[in-house]
C-alpha cells in the first residue's frame, strides 16, 4: 500500500510503499493482549527473599534442656525469636520471566503497525532532522502535521539530537528509535510517527 511522505514543515514529499505484510494484516485482539502481558510482566523486577528458619546459617543444636532450666523450649538456634534467626513467614521470591514465543512476538508487532495504518494514525515523514533546538517552533510544527494527544516519534538508527532536544519538554511526545519499537508503547499512543528510515528499518526487522 502507498501513503503520503510530508515533511516537518507539513509539505508533500512524494509517497512511501509500505510492506503489506508488515503494515497490512488483520490485527487480533488476543495477540496484543498476549505480547502487551508478556512485556508488562518482564518489567517487573524480581521480589527479594527474606532468610526463612531453613535458610540462615546457625547450628542446628538444641538450645538448652527441654526441662528444668526455666525458660520456655527451644529446639535451635535458628528460631524466628532468637536475633540472627530466620524470619517468620517472611517475603517468598517471585521472579517475573514469562516467556513467549518469538513468532507471536513478532506477530504482535506487525498487528500494533498494522492498526495504526488501519485507524489512519499513522504519519510517515521525510526525517526529523532540526537545524536548532528551539521547542516553540516545533510545537508549532507538531499542531500543523495533527500528532493527536499523544505521539509516539520513531527514526532510524540515530535520532537528530536536536529534535530530542527541542521535543523533552513536550508532553505525551515521546522518541525512540525504530530498534526499540514495541507494542505496549505503539498501542498507548495515538498517533504513530514513522520516518523514511524507520520505515525501511522495521521492514529489514522482519524480512531479515
Amino acid at each position: 500500500m502507498k501513503l503520503k511522505v510530508i515533511t516537518l514543515d507539513a509539505k508533500a514529499k512524494g509517497d512511501i510503499e509500505l510492506n503489506d505484510d508488515v503494515f497490512g494484516i488483520e490485527a487480533r485482539a488476543d495477540i496484543l493482549h498476549r505480547v502487551v502481558n508478556w512485556q508488562r510482566e518482564k518489567a517487573r523486577g524480581t521480589a527479594r527473599p527474606t532468610r526463612e528458619r531453613s535458610d540462615v546459617a546457625r547450628t542446628g543444636k538444641k538450645y538448652g534442656n527441654q526441662k528444668g532450666g526455666g525458660t520456655a523450649r527451644h529446639g535451635d538456634r535458628r528460631a524466628p525469636i532468637f536475633i540472627g534467626g530466620g524470619k517468620a513467614h517472611g517475603a517468598r521470591k517471585r521472579d517475573f520471566n514469562p516467556s513467549l514465543n518469538k513468532k507471536v512476538r513478532a506477530l504482535g508487532l506487525k498487528m500494533a503497525l498494522s492498526d495504526k495504518v488501519k485507524n489512519e494514525k499513522l504519519i510517515v515523514l521525510e526525517n526529523i532532522d532540526l537545524k536548532e533546538v528551539k521547542t516553540q517552533a516545533l510545537l508549532a510544527q507538531i499542531a500543523k502535521l495533527g500528532f493527536g494527544r499523544t505521539a509516539l516519534i520513531m527514526d532510524g538508527d540515530v535520532i537528530n539530537e536536536a529534535f530530542s532536544k527541542a521535543s523533552n519538554n513536550i508532553p505525551l511526545v515521546n522518541v525512540m528509535p525504530a530498534a526499540g519499537a514495541n507494542v505496549y508503547d505503539i498501542l498507548n499512543h495515538e498517533t504513530l510517527v514513522l520516518t523514511r528510515a524507520a520505515v525501511e528499518k522495521l521492514e529489514a526487522r522482519f524480512n531479515g
